[in-house]
């Protein structure tokens, strides 16, 4: 196992920590440097100067737990990236097999399932969010998806690649951020996933904007929020966003957009099944 996956992970977290962050005196005058040096890590973790290069070089294969816990401790990661660096680490050191690959199938049930939440949107979703199955309002509410052929339906490619995207979403940049750090959690199942690495080479040579937050390594799994739509059918939407985890390695997941019955939300949400009916 390629040891680059956590070499890039430590680069890209200590360049987004400020010396000030975690105590140290700021200096006088610009830093060559972005964030922290690796000396300053180093310390701060207190291993070698010496052995964190070999980490950030991909030199040293096995580091222990201690050494992980104290490097997660320095960087000030969350839970999410501090499991995210402790599972690259694994596969680096060989502790753990490669998973299976990620399960794509659509079962009737699936497919009856997403039907009988109608009208509200849903939809079935690969672990690099590709569109597996959808229900009419699923499709209808990212307006224009319906128009790309069903292989390329994908709700990051839509976000970064759909010219309907920027104006769709209440609040894009969120939207784009959140979409990146999931798919970056899939790396710590398979730090070679072929489909992920597929998805960012094409994403980060049509998308400035992906290609920026890639490059930040931040980590977050999809997770349920309120979500703003300016739907040019239906107008405003203000929506829960729920996620539905069928595996138990994230292979697939339902994502749910709901209103509360007798709001005005949830009238536009008929509307919009209306809508996908006469394919409006």
């Amino acid at each position: 196992m390629s040891s680059t996956a956590l070499a890039d992970f430590l680069r890209a977290r200590r360049a987004q920590v400020r010396p000030g962050d975690v105590g140290l005196p700021v200096g006088v005058g610009p830093r060559r440097t972005p964030g922290l040096r690796r000396e300053e890590l180093a310390a701060l973790a207190g291993v070698s100067v010496d052995y964190y290069i070999r980490l950030e070089q991909g030199k040293e294969t096995n580091p222990s737990s201690a050494v992980l816990a104290a490097l997660a401790s320095a960087l000030r990661l969350d839970d999410h990236a501090r499991a995210h660096l402790f599972a690259l680490a694994d596969h680096v050191a060989h502790r753990r097999p490669l998973r299976r690959a990620p399960e794509r199938t659509v079962t009737p049930s699936m497919r009856l399932l997403l039907e009988n939440l109608r009208p509200c949107p849903a939809l079935l979703l690969s672990r690099t969010s590709d569109v597996l199955a959808a229900n009419a309002e699923g499709l209808a509410l990212y307006h224009g998806m319906a128009d790309w052929p069903a292989a390329r339906r994908n709700t990051i490619r839509y976000v970064f690649r759909h010219p309907q995207a920027a104006a769709l979403f209440g609040d894009w940049r969120a939207s784009a951020a959140a979409s990146v750090a999931n798919l970056r959690t899939v790396l710590a199942a398979d730090p070679e996933a072929p489909d992920v690495a597929e998805l960012v080479e094409e994403l980060s040579a049509a998308s400035p904007e992906f290609a920026a937050l890639w490059e930040r390594h931040d980590v977050r799994p999809k997770a349920s929020t309120q979500k703003v739509f300016h739907h040019p059918t239906v107008g405003e939407l203000n929506l829960t966003w729920e996620v539905l985890r069928y595996d138990d390695d994230g292979s697939r997941r339902v994502t749910v957009h709901q209103a509360a019955p007798g709001t005005p939300d949830h009238d536009a949400l008929s509307l919009l099944a209306i809508a996908a009916d006469a394919g409006i």
